[in-house]
């Protein structure tokens, strides 16, 4: 995996987890102890194999920084590094990260330095485990330029959520729905059982796909 180039994004404000982020930011809330939730992407990113990883940060990023610089340190003899990019003015660009979209444009002149040929975008503040191997086989036997991992999901369970539309013979996306308020908006975006069990996954009623937040392009 020394073709992949993780970037992982850390500059959460979590809102929704105050007090707990009044001093930190949403990916340095502590998890089981001496863990952050920062721990969970960098630790699914190591186990796949990823060793070449940025995380962009802007919100009381200082316990994160610490606890980063603290965990995570590669010897010399690996090609690796696990790096941060704090937000930053320039001349160019006056302006803080600005969403996450505009935090991964701001980070392009990084993107562009490694020679590396995919590059994965993770949250900073998720619980799962993944193998991006499997993933990034997908991506590469599929030939598209970006792949988005998802996860099949309720009509009830679609509010505050990414929902995506895909053609099932192709598996394209072919419409995204951000955070629908009610299931009366979900009119053309529930898939179809059969093609969620072809992907090993038995729907039990969870029938419209939600995105991870998980995106793998083609750096070129």
């Amino acid at each position: 995996m020394d073709n992949v180039l993780a970037l992982i994004l850390g500059g959460g404000r979590g809102t929704r987890l105050y007090p707990l982020t009044k001093v930190r930011s949403k990916p340095a809330v502590p998890v089981a102890g001496k863990y952050r939730l920062i721990d969970i992407p960098l630790s699914n990113c190591i186990n796949s194999g990823i060793l070449k990883v940025y995380v962009l940060t802007q919100f009381n990023s200082m316990s994160l920084h610490r606890h980063i610089r603290s965990s995570y340190a590669f010897d010399i003899y690996r090609h690796g590094f696990i790096e941060i990019l704090a937000a930053e003015q320039t001349i160019d660009n006056p302006h803080w990260y600005e969403g996450t979209a505009d935090a991964v444009k701001k980070s392009l002149r990084y993107i562009e330095s490694n020679n590396v040929d995919y590059v994965i975008i993770l949250s900073g503040d998720q619980l799962y485990r993944m193998d991006f191997r499997e993933m990034l086989r997908v991506h590469q036997e599929s030939g598209a330029d970006a792949t988005i991992a998802s996860i099949p999901v309720t009509a009830a369970e679609t509010k505050g959520l990414g929902i995506m539309r895909i053609d099932s013979e192709t598996g394209q996306v072919g419409g995204f729905l951000e955070k629908p308020k009610d299931e009366s908006e979900l009119s053309g975006f529930e898939i179809d059982s059969e093609w969620i069990r072809t992907q090993n996954v038995e729907p039990n009623g969870r029938n419209y796909l939600a995105s991870m937040g998980i995106y793998i392009f083609n750096k070129s």
